[in-house]
């Protein structure tokens, strides 16, 4: 049994650990993570899988998000400190999570974890760090690229730390005034995550680029899309799906498809149109066999997904195929989980 702790980082524990001294390491049901291990190979205890739980994957997925959530709030408890970005801290405690999560094809188990309770502003992160790691493996980039990627999503927010908490939690529109304040989040992070040792200029860019828009039409600077970084870019279509689908405390969270039709709508302009696309088509492709409510009120199942128009797939209602792209009279008003 030689040592491969490593393996079980985000597995759970089935039972109490203790040392050969009999002295009490780790409870059972831990979802592990590096500083677990850390704290195993230090006791010299060797794990083998009769020591670890199967759990269902939605199971997983919330217990690994409620985990990370919280290491992000004692993160930005550090930061607002310090002034420093504990990256060692975030590499260990929450990115072999969001790395876990994003392993497991099971989107709508993902989505409801991914849902904010009371913790919006460090769940968000937590979730956008996911949803960009999965866009990232769908628009195949390499593992490096790609670990830079999950870490300035993870991070992209960070500069809220500095924005009153009365702003950010503002339970109507914000004024003009607060608005400008706001939009300072944007240049606060970069300065942030540019100053911490380890960090890359990449990802200092995502936290100052994410409200850009291909347009132009965004802050803090309103570049034009060829100037925002393909890394900002992936990040902002993560950051406005998850901010569309999730319950704030000024408005209720947007239907599923009702936000990938206004994602698909808006894409020409204000996202980038190709890794909109993306997005949209692998999200529908994991919808097949999912039954769905249409504009008429009938209940049909997805059964394709037509590559020219994602958004509105082929749909089986009895011995009934209808193709939403040329029925433009009816749509998706409810997709229903599995």
């Amino acid at each position: 049994m030689g040592n491969s702790n490593k393996t079980y980082i985000g597995k759970q524990l089935g039972l109490d650990l203790f040392n050969d001294k009999g002295v009490f390491v780790l409870p059972a049901m831990t979802l592990l993570n590096t500083e677990h291990i850390r704290l195993l190979d230090q006791h010299h205890i060797f794990l083998d899988n009769h020591d670890i739980i199967e759990i269902e994957s939605e199971a997983f997925f919330h217990i690994a998000v409620d985990d990370c959530t919280t290491a992000m709030e004692m993160i930005f408890d550090q930061i607002k400190f310090t002034k420093k970005v504990p990256i060692n801290e975030l590499r260990s405690e929450v990115i072999p999570f969001i790395n876990k999560v994003s392993e497991k094809n099971d989107f709508y188990g993902m989505l409801s974890a991914l849902q904010s309770k009371d913790d919006y502003t460090y769940r968000h992160n937590i979730a956008v760090g996911i949803l960009s790691t999965l866009l990232g493996k769908w628009l195949k980039m390499d593992p490096e690229e790609l670990g830079m990627l999950t870490i300035a999503a993870t991070l992209h927010d960070i500069g809220k730390i500095m924005i009153p908490a009365e702003i950010l939690t503002k339970p109507g529109p914000l004024s003009d005034e607060e608005f400008e304040l706001m939009k300072r989040h944007t240049t606060i992070g970069y300065e942030l995550i540019r100053d911490t040792v380890g960090t890359d200029h990449m990802q200092a860019l995502v936290a100052l680029q994410h409200h850009e828009r291909m347009d132009g039409s965004g802050y803090p600077f309103g570049v034009l899309g060829h100037r925002i970084t393909d890394y900002s870019k992936i990040v902002a279509v993560a950051d406005v799906f998850h901010a569309m689908t999730s319950d704030r405390l000024y408005r209720k969270a947007s239907p599923l498809y009702e936000v990938l039709k206004q994602m698909g709508d808006s894409a020409f302009g204000k996202l980038d149109p190709y890794i909109c696309r993306v997005f949209m088509d692998k999200l529908m492709q994991s919808m097949i066999g999912n039954e769905v409510e249409l504009t008429d009120g009938r209940i049909g199942r997805i059964i394709m997904i037509l590559p020219h128009d994602p958004i509105r797939p082929l749909v089986n209602i009895a011995d009934d195929f209808i193709d939403l792209s040329k029925e433009r009279k009816l749509g998706i008003i409810k997709v229903f989980p599995k």
